[in-house]
């Protein structure tokens, strides 16, 4: 019998992702371009990935990074529960605006790939230390 990874999305949120990927806007679409297929430096990223009951704009697992962005009609204030139960989860949510990155690409793939660099250069909880450190020096 096979058994599933990951369980079930409420129907709700993966109809919402579902939308959310046809009807992406000119600086989602461009961001994309560039992350997908593994075009940042290998990174794998999503798109409007599920992480119930949210859809975030863009996900890196490894990293564990969230990649939202802005546009003109959006309050921060609006976002401020939903930033701190994802991050309550251990996710980093990184926030661009619109027009940032449909004007400086450039700058914002370089702060995306240098967070998640940090992100994943990091070692797991409980990883054993490189050698040599955390050893006593022989006298």
């Amino acid at each position: 019998m096979h058994t599933r990874s990951n369980p079930l999305l409420p129907t709700r949120t993966r109809s919402t992702a579902m939308t959310l990927r046809t009807k992406m806007t000119d600086a989602e679409a461009a961001l994309w371009y560039h992350l997908r297929d593994r075009r940042l430096a290998g990174l794998k990223f999503r798109r409007q990935h599920p992480i119930p009951p949210y859809v975030v704009d863009f996900y890196c697992g490894e990293a564990r990074l969230i990649v939202e962005l802005d546009g003109s009609q959006h309050y921060p204030s609006a976002d401020a529960s939903r930033t701190e139960m994802l991050e309550r989860q251990g996710f980093l949510i990184v926030r661009f605006w619109d027009n940032k990155i449909l004007v400086e690409m450039e700058r914002v793939l370089n702060e995306i790939l240098h967070i998640a660099s940090d992100r994943t250069l990091t070692r797991p909880f409980g990883a054993p230390s490189p050698e040599g450190r955390g050893k006593q020096q022989k006298a």
